[in-house]
């Protein structure tokens, strides 16, 4: 019965104790889990930024905030080679202990004791982490820190992410971190490409960073290196082979300098991604050292003539990434603005804007290719643009227009279309300055009036080249794949394409057949006002490549034009980097339902009409493109000698003859009499018709007065004798005019005549008398200034 009591009590005694013992961890674990709440590890290390290519390889690499050289080492950086070979070396059970070897720490507590000195550590990767992330002095106390911070580092990462951390902090010496930045620094080579003696030299030298200091010390390097692949081979850690090459390879280490490619980008992205160690670019290592390579060698070339800075980039079509972004031909030229990003830079586009705005043309049905525009002297409400080389050509057709980059036409056509469709469309295509000048902006943007960047141009273009559809350019991995947006409609868009692929042009660069092979290309040049900006923009199907040439500090250079400086840039990118597109070339896309051909007179680009004897075919967008009958010439009824003409009120019973004469407008009738151009003449009217010379209020129009404009303000110097000029057009057959100041005649003479005179301060009214007994009037102010 005792025995039995005693047995109990026993029970009773152990049931107690397991529960103490229970409650004891309890209350441990409760303590560590609030101090870890309290006091939570801080894993905030600022790392190097690195930007690599869309191949993983390094572009460009930039010191952390607190100035050292500590690169990322992702976990694929980590080969089973390089585990293998830390680990036997730093801590064999680190994939066993929770943070802490206690049998470690137990043995070298005994050796410290019985030798009165430190002669071995005990310390695991995981406690030799928190020792680089918290540095502190080497006490008792800091131990034990150091061993809480250890198992909190194993409670919230896994053994592969503490490897990885402890991996991107060990010390390589001077202001180098990590072993991927002294694998690159040392080796030149990330960690993945690194042979087996490389990892153990590296693996080697955090335990002594200042007396192994690679490329200074290489032969103590060496020595100690080859002693822990004597140990490797002992341990049979690797294959005998391997050991064997790694013992016979020598040492090629010394300091090099950090990757510095692509650098105007690169500072773009880590200004946009502040946070992230590792941004994956877009673009391709080889496109981008040869654009770096050829604009850095054209710019030498072209720095006679006093020109100092080019910008490239190119996009890939088809994924709209970016693959090569030079800012400028030399980063480091400080003297010429080397740091400015000429492709972020906002400059006058020149023409370059014209391909869009001759694409929403088509798509208002107001031209074809072969519609005919006049390329005449125009006064546009007091704007009077020039052609780049100050002549007029007459009537051409539009696609010979663009193709030739006529200003007078693109300015005609301009007006039509409205200033705010364009200025719209540049805005949904991104064009950020515009936005800004919006309300400002008139007929002189689409001559390079207005703000535009290189990267807002290339970006247009690849809509070109992608039927009429823009889409935000691509520059990292990480960019968000947003929706197209439809400038163009995809006929407008191939139109374009098939105008700007023309060659007989003369924005080809001089003896071009001499010295370049010319791409299969679709381009277009532009020479801002005073030549300080060049441009040539080209595209295929594979890529567009955006040129920009001229000076940060907008000092215009004579020789300075798109064709000559540009475009020679352009073709040796193209040359180089898709010759003669082997992708192939742009069809007619199967979007463009509405595309189709007709015939048309080639005297104006118009349906044929009743003397419309040689018709040609030209593209049209049915139900989009005008309808007109073509009225070039037009049926006139003369008396038998040709010597006067009638109209239906004074038209003869007997003796009149239907003939038929040209039907052009006053702007082209003058331009081709101040050109001694020959045209038929319509025969003066019946002097006998009571209709036009008995009445006075005839219906024929009178006179346009070009110049001066009705309406304005003119400001002269009364110390100077200014001069301004009048200038009308006329009907047909119309010989001569009158001009009348303020009522009083001042002058007879032919329409095509200019006329000048010496204004006064006031109010002036200008009339102006065909000898028709047509008159109009405008009226001015004259001021001084």
């Amino acid at each position: 019965m005792f025995g039995s009591i005693m047995s109990n009590v026993r029970g009773i005694i152990k049931r107690l104790a397991k529960y103490r013992l229970v409650k004891t961890l309890l209350v441990a674990l409760l303590i560590f889990f609030g101090l870890d709440f309290s006091f939570p590890i801080r894993n905030r290390v600022p790392y190097s930024t690195i930007i690599t290519a869309r191949d993983g390889s390094i572009l460009h690499a930039f010191l952390s905030r607190d100035d050292k050289w500590r690169m990322y080492a992702e976990l694929d950086d980590i080969t089973p080679t390089l585990r293998n070979a830390i680990l036997f070396k730093e801590d064999k059970y680190f994939w066993y202990h929770p943070g802490f070897n206690p049998i470690a720490m137990i043995r070298a507590a005994a050796r410290n004791l019985l030798t009165g000195r430190r002669t071995s550590g005990a310390s695991t990767i995981t406690m030799q982490t928190v020792r680089l992330l918290e540095p502190r002095e080497r006490t008792y106390i800091s131990k034990f820190i150091e061993l809480f911070r250890a198992l909190q580092l194993e409670l919230h990462y896994s053994k592969d992410e503490i490897l990885q951390l402890y991996l991107n902090l060990i010390p390589y010496g001077g202001n180098i971190e990590g072993l991927k930045s002294a694998s690159l620094l040392y080796f030149g080579k990330s960690p993945a490409l690194l042979s087996l003696a490389e990892l153990t030299t590296l693996t080697i030298i955090p335990n002594r960073p200042s007396s192994l200091r690679l490329g200074i010390h290489n032969a103590l390097v060496v020595q100690e290196r080859n002693r822990w692949l004597a140990r490797f081979r002992t341990s049979h850690l690797f294959n005998e082979t391997t050991i064997a090459d790694a013992l016979n390879e020598p040492l090629v280490a010394y300091r090099r300098e950090a990757p510095q490619r692509a650098p105007h980008l690169s500072r773009r992205l880590r200004l946009e991604n502040r946070d992230l160690p590792i941004i994956r670019s877009s673009l391709s290592p080889t496109i981008q050292s040869t654009a770096e390579r050829l604009v850095q060698q054209y710019a030498n070339r072209i720095r006679a003539y006093n020109i100092h800075n080019s910008a490239v980039l190119i996009v890939d079509n088809l994924s709209h990434e970016v693959v090569a972004y030079v800012g400028s031909a030399d980063f480091g030229n400080t003297f010429d603005g080397g740091q400015v990003d000429g492709v972020r830079a906002i400059r006058s586009p020149g023409s370059a804007l014209k391909p869009l705005l001759y694409g929403l043309a088509f798509d208002a049905g107001i031209i074809t290719p072969k519609t005919k525009l006049a390329d005449v002297p125009t006064n546009f409400g007091g704007y009077e643009p020039d052609n780049y080389d100050r002549r007029f050509n007459g009537p051409v057709t539009a696609e010979f227009a663009l193709a030739n980059s006529l200003n007078i036409p693109a300015v005609a056509l301009l007006k039509e279309v409205g200033t705010p469709a364009l200025v719209s469309t540049l805005q949904k295509a991104g064009f950020s300055a515009i936005r800004k000048q919006a309300k400002a902006l008139g007929l002189s943007m689409i001559l390079g009036g207005c703000g535009v960047t290189l990267e807002e141009m290339t970006r247009l273009y690849t809509g070109l080249a992608n039927e009429g559809q823009v889409s935000p350019l691509v520059f990292t991995s990480s960019d968000r794949r947003t929706e197209s947006v439809s400038l163009l409609s995809p006929e407008a868009a191939y139109l374009v394409t098939h105008t700007l692929t023309q060659i007989t042009r003369p924005d080809l660069p001089n003896n071009f057949d001499n010295s370049y092979h010319l791409p299969r290309i679709a381009w277009k040049t532009g020479t801002s006002y005073g030549r300080r900006d060049a441009w040539s923009i080209g595209y295929n199907q594979r890529y567009t490549i955006g040129v920009w040439v001229g000076n940060f500090s907008g000092a215009g250079v004579a020789e300075l034009s798109g064709a000559n400086t540009a475009t020679p840039l352009l073709f040796q990118l193209f040359n180089v980097l898709d010759y003669n597109a082997p992708t192939g070339w742009f069809k007619i896309p199967k979007a463009a339902t509405k595309l189709s051909s007709r015939l048309i007179c080639p005297e104006t680009g118009d349906v044929p009409g009743e003397f419309c004897t040689n018709p040609v075919t030209d593209y049209c967008i049915m139900g989009i493109s005008r309808y007109r009958r073509c009225q070039h010439r037009k049926a006139v009824f003369t008396n038998e000698a040709r010597t006067i003409s009638y109209c239906a009120h004074c038209m003869p019973d007997s003796g009149a003859v239907r003939r038929d004469y040209p039907n052009v407008s006053p702007e082209i009738r003058a331009f081709y009499q101040s050109h001694s151009i020959p045209i038929e003449a319509v025969p003066p009217h019946n002097p006998a018709c009571e209709r036009v010379f008995g009445s006075q209020n005839a219906e024929q129009a009178g006179p346009l007065i070009t110049s001066l404009n009705n309406g304005s303000e003119y400001f002269i110097n009364p110390k100077q004798q200014t001069e301004l000029e009048l200038a009308c057009q006329v009907p047909t057959g119309v010989q001569t005019v009158f001009w009348y100041l303020n009522d009083k005649l001042y002058r007879r003479a032919k329409p095509t005549e200019a006329v000048f005179f010496k204004p006064r301060p006031g109010l002036l009214k200008i009339s102006c008398a065909d000898d028709r007994g047509q008159s109009r009037d405008i009226r001015v102010i004259i001021k001084n200034e």
